[in-house]
C-alpha cells in the first residue's frame, strides 16, 4: 500500500514537473497591413476657373450632376472618392461657409469628434479649412478652399464601404495628405 502512495506521489510530482512550461496563449487576431504607393502629383487642368495638382492614382470622373466643374476623384485602390463642386461666389459667402460646416455637422452623430484644420495662403488668395471626422461616420473628411470673391471649392470624401473608422484608417490618413497637398496647390486662373 505504501508503494502505491509513492507511486502515485511521484507520477503527481513527474506530471507537475512536465506541466511546467510556457503557458500557451491564443494569438490576437492579426490585421492587415495596407501599404500605398508614396503619391506622386501632376497638374489636374480642368476647363474650370483653378488649377491643382491631383494624385497620379486618381482617375477623374464626371459627376453625376451636370454643373460646370463638379467632378470625382477616384482612388481605385483606396476604394475611395472626393466629390468636388465649385460655386461662383455671387454675394453669398456666408451662405456657402455655413452649407459647408452644416454638411459636416450632419456627421456629428456617429463621430467621434470633428476637428479642423485651417489652410491659409495669402499670397495666392487661398483659405480653407479641412473638417477631419473620426469614428464611424460616413466621410471621414469635408473641406473647402475660396479666394472669398469669386471661388468656392468644397469636397466630400466617401468610401466605397460601412463605415469603419479601424478599417479605413490607413487609407484616409493616405488621403488626409492628398486633400491637404489639394488645398495648397490650388490656383485660382482669374
Amino acid at each position: 500500500m505504501k508503494s502505491n502512495v509513492y507511486m502515485f506521489l511521484l507520477g503527481t510530482m513527474c506530471l507537475l514537473l512536465l506541466s511546467c512550461g510556457e503557458e500557451k496563449l491564443p494569438k490576437p487576431r492579426a490585421m492587415l497591413r495596407l501599404n500605398y504607393p508614396a503619391p506622386v502629383y501632376e497638374d489636374l487642368d480642368m476647363d474650370c476657373s483653378y488649377t491643382v495638382k491631383k494624385n497620379k492614382m486618381v482617375q477623374i470622373k464626371n459627376a453625376k450632376y451636370t454643373r460646370p466643374c463638379w467632378y470625382n476623384m477616384y482612388y481605385p485602390d483606396l476604394k475611395a472618392t472626393v466629390y468636388l463642386s465649385h460655386y461662383e461666389i455671387k454675394n453669398n459667402l456666408d451662405s456657402l461657409l455655413r452649407d459647408a460646416q452644416n454638411l459636416t455637422m450632419e456627421h456629428h452623430i456617429k463621430a467621434d469628434g470633428i476637428k479642423n484644420k485651417e489652410h491659409i495662403n495669402e499670397e495666392e488668395k487661398v483659405y480653407g479649412t479641412l473638417y477631419i471626422v473620426s469614428g464611424n461616420a460616413a466621410s471621414p473628411y469635408q473641406f473647402y478652399v475660396t479666394d472669398s470673391i469669386k471661388h468656392f471649392v468644397s469636397g466630400s470624401v466617401y468610401f466605397d464601404a460601412r463605415p469603419n473608422y479601424d478599417s479605413i484608417l490607413p487609407a484616409a490618413n493616405y488621403l488626409q495628405n492628398d486633400l491637404m497637398h489639394f488645398m495648397e496647390t490650388i490656383q485660382w486662373k482669374n
